[in-house]
């Protein structure tokens, strides 16, 4: 028998209509199964409902869930409460999609992860630790002592990511059920994760659910594939078959929706770079770590020696690893924190304008520049208040700088909700309501309601399905270039900034270590690590898998680049002109 067999199942709110209908599906031990499909196509529920967590109205209509193992079959449907608290977490782990959501603010990683062997394991603590630390040094933590003591906000959304995979992983369960598990991740560490699942099912002969979007992710890791759409299977088949010939036409909408980097670079779009509507001169941020008892206080900086400069109409994409300092330069650039002594950052809103420094306005500039300048968050649950209607978050920002009357507010609201995709019938509705792909078009949409001129779009498409994702960056690019907006883009997605981007700033450890043009940095990568994130992207065609060493080389200790690339102790080499517009840290 399978290890799980999921027979017609049919979820339901209340006495509305089904949202999941009929869905059948078996998983083999050792094998994944891919779940694809738009947001609030039913997958999530759909996973959510083996292990028995459905929302609270949730309603599990019909069907059959069977577990088996070591020849014993289990009814999840109607196993008792206690034995499914025995299998959660232990013989089944899921790996949530918002980690923000599934961590606890008042406990370390540490304690969190290690809660897990407690629970279900007779095991000291000093061991537990030590398996935690293992687990953090495989899903990437480069320094995992640190992360057993932090707490989850003083981690990037990358790294909670990372932690919640540590936390489903270190059991070494039979079934893993990862929702979106990759999302929040860089391409390379996205691509070490995806290894490390690999490997534990060679070892162990563990089954992975994998819901996702991202087709490249599929093509890398899936043995059997089930396409869904509005709670129905569309088609289903081996990866093979699904991914080389789609039948149904949804299937073929989702593949001709999906980014990849082009074989052709696109013509590069005419800049004036003397017209800047910002610019970051020499900015470094140092933050001081939480010390305790005797021990001295750490200082990381994030990010060191930062020089940008964001031609007006025009988008400027970050790329790099999680932690490589990408969300702290947009927090400078925005006055959200203040850097370093030496650090200036110069925005004009209109052209003509004096450049005006972020961090020495008055109260009148401020006011005016936080109109002008908005950001779209990478985690859009907390950038929402749980408390507030939808109404109420997009009408906010008018109401606070007194934009409007109150109809008129509402007006806007409900232009903006239609832009990004979604129905003004939503309004009423409170963010929980919403699945993270339409929480992030939210996000967007609330970020636009002020018409601003520089948009820091900090991970803006990470939570959204391919079509979805294809919609609002068209909406990006079609909004830029009738109003002039101007875009400071932070992605781990290598694809959508090859289509948005006008110009690439690649960094690690706080450095910028290559900046050029998509179609000089795509095309002729210099730097090892520029390298290793353009092998990293996954690509939605099974014959060409992402290639783990060129990754571990790139991604690695600066120790094994070529030598004129490394790194002498903690100083970085020197920012240099390779060619025109073509910048590469490197010793002469």
């Amino acid at each position: 028998m399978p290890l799980l067999d999921v027979k017609s199942l049919t979820i339901g709110f209340g006495e509305a209509a089904p949202v999941v209908r009929d869905v059948s599906f078996s998983v083999e031990c050792g094998e994944t199964l891919a779940l694809v499909g738009e947001s609030g196509s039913g997958k999530t529920l759909t996973c959510r409902s083996i292990l028995r967590i459905l929302p609270a109205n949730g309603q599990l209509r019909s069907g059959e869930i069977r577990y088996t193992h070591s020849g014993q079959s289990v009814d999840l449907v109607s196993a008792p409460a206690k034995q499914m608290r025995s299998l959660r977490g232990d013989r089944i782990s899921m790996i949530f999609q918002e980690p923000m959501r599934s961590l606890s603010p008042l406990h370390r990683l540490g304690n969190q992860v290690a809660e897990v062997l407690h629970l279900h394991q007779s095991i000291s603590n000093a061991e537990a630790k030590k398996r935690v630390l293992a687990q953090f040094e495989r899903v990437g933590f480069a320094d995992p002592e640190r992360a057993w003591s932090s707490y989850p906000f003083e981690m990037s959304g990358g790294m909670r990511q990372r932690a919640m995979i540590a936390m489903a992983m270190v059991s070494k369960p039979d079934l893993l059920i990862a929702d979106e598990p990759t999302t929040a991740l860089d391409v390379t560490t996205q691509a070490q994760v995806l290894g490390l699942i690999k490997d534990l099912q060679r070892e162990t002969g563990m089954a992975v659910i994998l819901v996702t979007h991202d087709l490249g992710v599929v093509a890398n890791m899936a043995d059997k594939v089930i396409v869904m759409n509005k709670g129905r299977v569309m088609e289903a088949g081996t990866a093979q078959q699904v991914l080389a010939d789609p039948a149904h036409g949804y299937t073929k909408k989702l593949f001709a929706a999906a980014p990849v980097i082009p074989e052709v670079a696109a013509p590069a779009r005419t800049t004036l770079p003397t017209d800047l509507i910002l610019e970051i001169r020499n900015v470094t941020k140092s933050f001081t770590l939480r010390a305790g008892g005797w021990r001295a206080p750490t200082v990381i900086t994030a990010c060191r020696d930062v020089d940008l400069k964001l031609p007006r109409g025009k988008t400027l994409a970050v790329v790099g690893e999680s932690g490589s300092g990408k969300t702290t330069c947009a927090r400078v650039a925005l006055g959200a924190i203040t850097p370093d002594p030496g650090g200036q950052v110069f925005f004009s809103a209109r052209s003509g304008d004096v450049p005006l420094n972020v961090h020495d306005m008055t109260n009148a500039q401020r006011r005016s520049f936080q109109r002008d300048a908005q950001m779209v968050f990478q985690d859009p649950y907390s950038s929402l208040s749980p408390r507030m209607r939808v109404q109420e978050a997009l009408t906010e920002p008018a109401e606070i700088h007194g934009i409007g009357t109150r109809a008129e507010r509402r007006e806007k609201a409900a232009e903006m909700i239609r832009m990004v995709g979604l129905s003004p019938d939503m309004l009423p509705r409170y963010p929980h309501a919403f699945s993270g792909g339409q929480r992030q078009r939210l996000s967007i949409a609330r970020a636009l309601t002020l018409d601003p001129q520089l948009l820091v779009c900090d991970e803006p498409t990470s939570a959204l399905d391919v079509s979805v994702q294809d919609q609002i960056l068209g909406l990006l690019e079609d909004i830029r270039d009738q109003a002039g907006l101007s875009y400071l883009f932070i992605s781990h997605d290598l694809a959508v900034v090859a289509r948005i981007a006008d110009e690439v700033a690649v960094m690690r450890d706080g450095v910028i270590v290559e900046q050029a043009a998509p179609d000089t940095l795509f095309y002729n990568p210099q730097h090892p690590y520029t390298k290793a994130l353009i092998a990293a992207q996954p690509e939605p065609d099974i014959s060409r898998p992402i290639d783990l060493d060129l990754v571990a080389k790139g991604a690695g200790s600066p120790e094994a680049w070529p030598e004129m690339f490394r790194f002498e102790g903690s100083m970085a080499p020197a920012l240099r002109e390779l060619e025109p517009g073509h910048m590469v840290r490197c010793h002469a």
